[in-house]
């Protein structure tokens, strides 16, 4: 059974820095590109960034670029996103996901994406 699990999330100001991190179990983490998707309350679920599955390649929502960085280490089977300059709009419930085949390049398309986490919640005050 795979289990994604995010941690991190709080309560930080804005121009702060938070980062979150996803510890993945029950598959074989590193032949998958991972992913962060967000999303606030009355809105769909967007994509923010997702990582090929060596970690060789990158990519972002343009409300993110040169604010987030994703990494991944597939030792320890985990994907984090170091989040800085963050702005009141970017408060919302971060969810990692694991994408539906192996060695394909991150999608930012929902349903590529086969497995979620439960979130974790990221608030930003002005």
């Amino acid at each position: 059974q795979v289990q994604l699990v995010e941690s991190g999330g709080g309560l930080v100001q804005a121009g702060g820095s938070l980062r979150l991190s996803c510890a993945a179990s029950g598959r074989s983490f590193s032949l998958y590109a991972m992913g962060w998707f967000r999303q606030a309350p009355g809105k769909e679920r967007e994509f923010v960034g997702g990582i090929s599955w060596n970690g060789g390649s990158t990519v972002y929502a343009a409300s993110v670029e040169g604010r987030f960085t994703i990494s991944r280490d597939n030792a320890k089977n985990t994907v984090n996103l170091q989040m800085n300059s963050l702005k009141p709009e970017d408060t919302a419930v971060y969810l990692c996901a694991t994408q539906r085949s192996p060695y394909k390049a991150p999608s930012s398309q929902l349903g590529q994406w086969q497995y979620w986490g439960r979130g974790t919640q990221v608030t930003v005050s002005s």
